[in-house]
């Protein structure tokens, strides 16, 4: 082959090399029981991959999206891992239940890869399930139900609950949490609900609502997510249950009051990690900057969906950039214990197990006309109570009793 062939072909191929991209893979559901929260996620997560893209990317290269569809299946979401993983990711995420996080967590460390949770509340994901390859950036139900007990323990103290939860690692993690935080543990004086797992029919939810209307409580907790919430918050809505007790959701977000309508939702009270408004209150410019760059896409708010694939798209490439390197060994030294500003106050990956801790709030959904004022109808959330991440995150020691003899991530 003459030489000045061979050059040519040698840099030809070297340029291919340089504009190949660096991917990221994104579980979420496009179908399902969670979709309305999975369009937030890929929402979120374009625009971070967009951003950085206008940037310059990542280690001299673009970086591509990549997303499956999970139908909120934990089989499936384990099975896109290893889709992507022939594809070439140097990263997953996602996810909107906590069997999905962990199923897909463990199928990414068989390939080495980070995984890093969305919507996965359940304390087990950081807690018993936790290993070395998993990050979770959203809340734990520890999180939550501390926010809550501490603003009911002040403000509705001596009150008798009824919990409706769903049969999954989410809700009876939830509930068992929400119980000591509320001091609400005795099952004889404080009754519950379980739901069985998928799609259910009207004269289940009616059953377990017409039990929690006859147990004389004063508080409803519906420890339930996606289509299987709605229809219990309507129904809810139309037997009057709302004008007796005081409903408590413990995971709010934004598509979920819109999905379900703010007159049904209102004076709900629940948690949430981020709200729209929220970078103007911290005087974040980052966050300013992405619900800008969101309303300009989308024509509506942010919610803390999107905020939390935006913030894992963004803190994975902030951490390739200080390190050089897409290395997932090499990145998890790199995110323990590191802590940053992006879109609300400071949060930091903790090291001993992964969890972010973030300030958490106890929020209530707006009446209706005060929704109906703003100009994109969807100023859901106000503010009642704040709690740090460190306090409302379980101690080193309370890691460790979950744990049980395996007291480091493997």
């Amino acid at each position: 082959m003459p030489r000045a062939l061979f050059a040519l072909l040698l840099a030809a191929l070297l340029g291919q090399a340089q504009a190949e991209s660096l991917k990221i893979g994104l579980n979420y559901p496009r179908t399902g029981n969670a979709k309305d929260e999975g369009l937030e996620l890929r929402r979120g997560a374009l625009l971070a991959v967009e951003t950085i893209n206008q940037d310059g990317g990542l280690l001299g290269r673009r970086l591509e999206l990549l997303s499956a569809n999970t139908d909120s299946s934990a089989a499936q979401a384990a099975a896109n891992v290893e889709h992507f993983a022939r594809q070439g990711v140097r990263m997953v995420f996602g996810g909107t239940s906590s069997e999905e996080a962990m199923a897909a967590g463990q199928q990414a460390r068989a390939h080495g890869l980070l995984y890093f949770a969305t919507l996965s509340y359940a304390n087990e994901v950081t807690g018993q399930a936790g290993q070395r390859y998993l990050f979770r950036e959203s809340s734990s139900a520890w999180m939550s139900a501390r926010v809550l007990g501490e603003y009911l323990a002040w403000h509705l103290p001596r009150q008798r609950y009824y919990y409706i939860l769903s049969d999954d690692t989410w809700g009876r993690s939830l509930e068992q949490a929400l119980r000591l935080a509320t001091g609400s543990s005795d099952r004889a004086r404080h009754g519950r609900s379980v739901l069985p797992r998928g799609p259910l029919r009207r004269e289940q939810y009616r059953a377990a609502l017409d039990k929690a209307a006859a147990s004389g409580a004063d508080i409803l907790v519906l420890a339930l997510l996606g289509d299987n919430l709605q229809h219990s918050m309507r129904l809810a809505h139309n037997l009057g249950l709302k004008q007796r007790l005081q409903v408590i959701v413990p995971n709010l977000s934004k598509s979920l009051v819109q999905q379900t309508g703010p007159l049904v939702m209102e004076d709900v009270i629940g948690t949430e990690t981020w709200t729209w408004d929220m970078p103007r209150q911290e005087d974040s410019a980052a966050g300013l900057l992405f619900v800008e760059r969101y309303i300009a896409a989308h024509q509506e708010y942010p919610g803390s969906t999107a905020a939390s694939a935006y913030t894992i798209v963004q803190q994975w490439a902030d951490a390739v950039r200080r390190t050089g390197s897409s290395d997932s060994e090499t990145l998890i030294s790199t995110l323990e214990d590191h802590s940053y500003q992006l879109l609300k106050d400071r949060q930091q990956w903790r090291g001993f197990d992964h969890q972010n801790l973030q300030s958490i709030y106890a929020v209530r959904v707006r009446k209706r006309e005060q929704v109906m004022r703003d100009p994109f109808k969807q100023h859901y959330f106000e503010i009642i109570h704040r709690m740090s991440g460190e306090q409302a995150a379980p101690s080193h020691d309370e890691w460790i009793q979950e744990r049980g003899e395996v007291l480091t991530l493997q």
